[in-house]
């Protein structure tokens, strides 16, 4: 008899993490205190950065972002 699981399924930002991990090797939380130390503020510009610093795609380096900032408020 098979039993059937409940998966929470993670949306938002968050879903994104695993690849990012996976993908440049560091961990979310390093991720966010190279964010938080950089001394940018603004979404786009902390993109625009993690892509060029960092060679990031677009995609991941928004939910970093997104992520971060929105921990702050």
């Amino acid at each position: 008899m098979a039993t059937e699981q409940t998966v929470a399924k993670i949306h938002g930002p968050a879903s994104y993490f695993p690849s990012i991990e996976k993908k440049y090797g560091r961990p979310i939380a390093e991720w966010k205190a190279i964010i938080r130390a950089s001394g940018l503020t603004r979404h786009m510009e902390l993109v625009g950065w993690l892509k060029k610093e960092y060679g990031l795609g677009h995609g991941h380096a928004n939910a970093l972002v997104a992520d971060t900032l929105a921990a702050r408020t």
